[in-house]
């Protein structure tokens, strides 16, 4: 949360059913060495790795917070066989019919998965086609190993012995009950509260908890926010009125951790702002994750009070801080930051400043924005919230 509170949220939960139960614990895997290096590119707060289909290299996303999915383009270019449908509801809560089929063959490296189930999606809605991934590699698949991740030095190692990794040497350990897709949900005391929080790798913010697990009268500090502050895979969700809060004392499995910063929503997540700050050990034999911190970052809320989104590859302001007499409303067009023209941008275009922001390093932004026809003049200056 020290950047603007926008969080890309990929898919989230399937509805999922006796034959959708089955159908993700099938395929297996076959490692070369005791312990695989597999690569990885951490970026934009999301970490996603190369495969390789019939000799091809793909683009997917390492996303425990989904199942594992391939593009409808990938489908089609393999001729995969359809094996059934059904319901698959993202994190905005939002529903679509997809595809469930069987992936042959996937090499991450040198470990090769053969038979997993997967769920075929259109990637080429709205920011997630920014991304330019190919599909998810995803906790079904991931759960036939045990995994080491460390974001800060693009590490990620796979093994089908937690002994390899040494979890004796991590003093934080957060048993996990897996969904039926395999995805892990960690408990945590919150405000006198136990909540369910989604370990999803592929939610990019910190702390998330639905609206109704919110108590404003045991918060130590808080902000209103308005609008749409995540993205699902099929869209953004409903703006509704919400919170940006700091809590005395948040516990994951042994460990307490003070201060920290939590927004509401539709779900209740632990993402990569958090992660990033450890190195972690993903044990599905065991139901356990193991952490280990490397860096001390206190949870910091920088921002200008906005978030906004491309839609049509246009920016579009979709939340705001509930500040006295904040001049920016949600639906407020953006024209320009910094001189920046926004307003005129192909889908190329839309995609690089969705990723590479005109605001960020920057302490104060001059926007010109249309509202009603009208365009005005707002100066905004980066500030600290909830601060300790």
């Amino acid at each position: 949360m020290k950047k603007v509170l926008y969080t890309l949220l990929i898919l989230s939960t399937a509805n999922l059913f006796a034959q959708g139960k089955k159908f993700f614990k099938s395929g297996e895997v076959k490692l070369q060495n005791p312990v695989e290096k597999i690569n990885l590119r951490f970026a934009n707060d999301l970490p996603f790795v190369q495969v390789s289909i019939n000799g091809k290299p793909y683009n997917f996303l390492f996303d425990t917070g989904a199942p594992t999915v391939i593009s409808t383009a990938v489908y089609t270019e393999l001729g995969l066989e359809k094996k059934h449908t059904a319901k698959v509801k993202d994190s905005q809560k939002n529903k679509q019919e997809q595809i469930f089929t069987i992936l042959p063959e996937m090499i991450v490296d040198q470990a090769v998965f053969k038979n997993v189930g997967a769920i075929v999606m259109d990637f080429s809605i709205s920011e997630l086609s920014c991304f330019r991934i190919d599909g998810i590699l995803g906790a079904n698949q991931m759960a036939k190993l045990t995994w080491k991740v460390n974001y800060a030095e693009n590490s990620l190692e796979a093994s089908k012995d937690l002994a390899q990794f040494n979890p004796a040497d991590y003093d934080i350990v957060i048993p996990f009950n897996p969904r039926p897709q395999k995805t892990p949900v960690v408990e945590t005391d919150l405000q006198g509260k136990k909540i369910d929080l989604t370990f999803d790798t592929g939610f990019s913010g910190r702390l998330k908890i639905t609206d109704a697990a919110y108590d404003a009268q045991k918060a130590l500090k808080s902000i209103e926010i308005y609008g749409t502050n995540s993205v699902g895979a099929y869209g953004a969700g409903k703006p509704l009125p919400g919170y940006i809060f700091r809590t005395p004392a948040l516990s994951l499995g042994n460990k307490s951790f003070a201060n920290e910063i939590i927004a509401t929503g539709n779900a209740s997540l632990i993402g990569n702002d958090f992660f990033k700050n450890f190195v972690f050990i993903l044990d599905w034999s065991g139901n356990k994750i193991y952490m280990k911190q490397i860096k001390n970052e206190p949870a910091k809320l920088e921002s200008f009070g906005f978030g906004y989104r491309f839609i049509d590859s246009k920016p579009t302001v979709a939340f705001v801080f509930q500040e006295e007499n904040f001049p920016l409303k949600v639906g407020d067009a953006i024209i320009s930051i910094n001189n920046v023209n926004l307003d005129t941008l192909d889908k190329d275009g839309a995609c690089h400043y969705f990723i590479n922001r005109v605001e960020n390093g920057q302490k104060t932004i001059d926007l010109k924005i249309r509202r009603d026809g009208k365009e005005m003049q707002v100066k905004l200056e980066k500030k600290e919230f909830l601060s300790v």
